[in-house]
């Protein structure tokens, strides 16, 4: 049992960007059996999945979508095991083209449990 505070949960959300980042598929996949719970679970608008597995394949699938763009993590506003975050998805330095909003669960170990996702702008919408 780890004690789950803001600054734990402040890098928690920068672990899970650094995941999202991770391009090369060995690296990432050790980063997700070591941020994520093994049951673990990912919902947003496009996706619902469970288990490590299932969050890296919809990572990289993910990063075949949208090629050479880097995620960064907005305030993290965090209480209890809770932590919601704003992010924003684009070339290195220029104007996101996808920005979003996380609300992340912590597991009593600290690590990632779920995470509920929501799309505030998208291309072309």
């Amino acid at each position: 049992m780890t004690e789950i505070t803001a600054t734990t949960l402040q890098q928690l959300a920068e672990r899970y960007l650094a995941v999202w980042n991770e391009t090369d598929p060995a690296a990432r996949r050790k980063l997700v059996d070591e941020v994520w719970v093994e049951d673990g679970s990912y919902t947003d608008p496009l996706a619902a999945v469970t288990g490590r597995e299932a969050i890296d394949a919809l990572i990289g699938a993910a990063q075949a979508q949208f090629p050479g763009l880097e995620f960064t993590l907005g305030p993290v506003d965090a209480h209890h095991d809770i932590a919601r975050f704003t992010w924003n998805l684009g070339p290195a330095g220029a104007e996101p083209m996808v920005i979003g909003f996380d609300v992340l669960v912590a597991s009593p170990d600290g690590r990632i449990g779920s995470v509920y996702g929501f799309l505030d702008r998208v291309p072309g919408a």
